[in-house]
């Protein structure tokens, strides 16, 4: 719902029209998908009590939850880039940030997570499983996958590995170097208010980027074979859930400009309502 309410306002608001509110959309509307590829059917087996999934639909699950998860990343990499853009070259900002590159950004991410997570669900295709077919695990993640075939996935485990740690180490590294230029650009505000706003509104962006890639790292870049399935699920738990959760929060309905346009809509729907309810209490019937 929190999603869902930022990109009608982006939609309907006239305040909410530079570049963030658009990569901001963009956002909700990936993490609405994000946590339905698991939140779905965690859902219906907590309702029906109905554990099991079909094959093809474990592989399709896995794939969803990893190319989304890889587009959000290079999303938050675009985002960071805009807010370095926006805080340390102001002047530029029109110039730079047009809506052609904008939309650009914002496809790319898209071609990259779906394209490059389209191996895994190649390889998944060509695993073989026989004999215990309980995942031991929140939904139907790689490694889990890969204990249970009867295939030597050995070298599969690592160029799965392999891939996640380039792209989570990749985006990290240009996410926080993003945000070090931004943090010197604020240290030399002029005014202690502007960069007090400045401060609150970067370390909360943070502060979510710490739990993704946090979360990220310790389930595919380092994994551990003495963590327990419980620990891995609980951290697949913060990912998939209170971290998409969390983000309506910290980049949009916290924001005075959001609040605005929010009150803006709510006052346009309450005289539409309030105009069609005189029309029809004024109809006159045979």
């Amino acid at each position: 719902m929190g999603n869902a309410t930022i990109i009608f306002l982006v939609r309907v608001g006239h305040r909410l029209q530079p570049p963030l509110y658009f990569f901001i959309s963009n956002l909700s509307f990936l993490e609405i998908w994000f946590t339905s590829s698991t939140s779905t059917k965690l859902l219906v087996i907590l309702g029906s009590g109905r554990r099991t999934i079909s094959l093809s639909s474990c592989f399709a699950q896995s794939y969803f939850c990893f190319a989304l998860g890889t587009t959000e990343i290079v999303l938050l990499v675009v985002l960071s880039f805009d807010r370095y853009i926006a805080i340390c070259q102001p002047l530029r900002n029109a110039a730079i940030m047009k809506p052609q590159l904008c939309i650009h950004l914002v496809v790319a991410a898209w071609v990259m997570g779906t394209t490059l997570l389209s191996y895994s669900l190649v390889l998944l295709y060509k695993l073989t499983f026989w004999g215990s077919n309980k995942i031991h695990h929140l939904f139907c993640d790689s490694s889990p996958l890969f204990k249970l075939s009867c295939s030597d996935t050995s070298l599969l485990g690592k160029m799965d590995s392999n891939l996640l740690s380039f792209v989570m180490l990749g985006s990290l590294c240009l996410t926080l170097a993003f945000y070090t230029g931004v943090l010197f650009c604020i240290l030399h505000l002029p005014g202690a208010s502007g960069r007090k706003k400045a401060f609150t509104t970067c370390s909360s962006h943070l502060t979510t980027l710490a739990i993704a890639y946090a979360c990220c790292i310790a389930l595919y870049v380092h994994p551990s074979e003495h963590v327990s399935s419980q620990a891995n699920g609980m951290v697949a738990l913060l990912n998939t859930v209170l971290y998409p959760f969390l983000n309506p929060f910290i980049y949009s309905l916290r924001n005075k400009t959001v609040i605005l346009a929010r009150n803006e809509a709510i006052a346009r729907a309450t005289i539409k309502l309030f105009a069609l309810s005189r029309c029809i209490s004024g109809q006159q019937f045979p």
